[in-house]
């Protein structure tokens, strides 16, 4: 039995070897990375800084890819330095700020998409008292919570960590939460009930609000003119693609954490749980930028009036 503060490193042994292989795989991650940084940092430039995009839509946007930015952080980073290590060992805090980072990204994720559902209700049901309905400190209490409640929540959890472990491998490429309890010498009956309570609930309360809105939504389209079903279609559309698309990996990352997957292949078990977490923060900013004709217009007067495209 030995005691968590003197388990200095975790070992991932989820990693294959991959030879030379591996200075290729660090640098289709790495571009990846370098693409999600600057698609993400780009929209959310050209939010703050056009002001006919200080919208509340668009407020709730540049929380999501805020938030898409700080989960890829929590995890390319990481994979960038276990590619090219032969260990695939890490430090023991490290492992425990990753769990804190890609647990509550998911959970802000949800809820950002949630309040994002809302406020396409409020917009295509009641277009005449949305900006009273809407207003600035609802927009800022909103995006308070999505954050906050995700925080706090996983503050607690890792209180809940078990105390004693006996063994420091981790059958995964990254550290989450069920496979540091999985480690526990005691029974950690308290940490996995808390936090099968903390993961419905987010989802739970997230669904139950995005059923609502669509349900609505779908009302009103279908006895309002033309004109309002092309306004929901053109604004709900990369908002659906979003949740079903972070809703299939975060989907498949629960089950495996919860359930035996050693009859899927390795490598098919890596991708999968690698997938809401890395297609996720780059799905968002093309899927919005390309929809989005105010967002796309604006980029495109941006590269347009370029020095490069002034000199050519």
């Amino acid at each position: 039995m030995t005691n968590s503060s003197q388990v200095l490193f975790f070992f991932l042994t989820a990693y294959i070897d991959s030879g030379v292989l591996a200075y290729l795989y660090f640098t289709a991650v790495l571009l990846l990375y370098i693409l999600i940084i600057v698609s993400n940092v780009l929209l959310i430039a050209v939010i703050c800084v056009n002001r006919s995009l200080h919208e509340p839509m668009y407020m709730f946007l540049c929380s999501l890819f805020v938030n898409e930015l700080y989960g890829s952080s929590g995890l390319f980073p990481f994979l960038l330095v276990q590619i090219l290590s032969h260990l695939h060992s890490v430090a023991a805090p490290f492992c425990l700020l990753q769990v804190f980072i890609v647990h509550s990204y998911g959970a802000v994720e949800f809820l950002n998409l949630a309040v994002m559902s809302y406020d396409r209700y409020l917009a295509i049901c009641y277009p005449l008292q949305y900006n009273t309905r809407m207003t600035p400190t609802k927009i800022a209490a909103l995006i308070a919570v999505s954050w906050l409640y995700p925080f706090v929540a996983m503050s607690f959890m890792m209180s809940l960590i078990p105390v004693k472990l006996c063994r420091n491998q981790i059958n995964k490429v990254y550290c989450d939460m069920h496979s540091l309890v999985k480690l526990a010498c005691s029974d950690a009956a308290l940490t996995n009930i808390y936090g099968l309570i903390a993961t419905f609930s987010t989802i739970f309360i997230s669904l139950l609000l995005i059923l609502y809105s669509y349900i609505k939504i779908l009302a009103v389209c279908f006895s309002g003119s033309k004109q309002t079903r092309q306004k929901a279609v053109n604004t709900c559309t990369p908002h659906l693609a979003s949740i079903l698309n972070f809703s299939c990996g975060g989907s498949f990352e629960i089950s495996q954490s919860r359930f035996d997957m050693s009859f899927l292949p390795n490598v098919l078990r890596i991708f999968l749980s690698l997938y809401f977490l890395t297609a996720q923060p780059l799905f968002n900013p093309l899927m919005y930028g390309l929809k989005m004709s105010k967002i796309r217009n604006i980029c495109k007067s941006l590269i347009m009036n370029s020095e490069y495209f002034k000199k050519a």
